[in-house]
């Protein structure tokens, strides 16, 4: 039994993610795209005290993120990006 907090990721080759890449439908493959990015967009702005741009960026990231999640939800349940999670 292994602990899923112990396991280090393993770099895939190039053609085994273009191999994996061609199995999945192109608009799941950039909704995961666009997830990634927002989540890493809604990260940047962490902190108690966000201007009001930043409050409006981040909403906006938050919002991308959602319209994301939905597409990779509705494909597969656990495909949903979180905000704060590893990657």
């Amino acid at each position: 039994m292994t602990a899923s907090h112990l396991l280090v990721p393993v770099p895939i080759p190039d053609r085994i993610a273009a191999l994996i890449g061609s199995c999945i439908p192109p608009h799941v493959l950039a909704a995961e795209f666009d997830a990634h990015c927002a989540a890493r967009e809604v990260r940047r702005f962490r902190g108690p005290r966000l201007g009001v741009e930043d409050q409006a960026d981040r909403e906006q990231a938050l919002s991308e993120l959602a319209r994301a999640n939905k597409t990779l939800s509705a494909h597969h349940p656990l495909l949903a990006v979180r905000p704060g999670g590893a990657w």
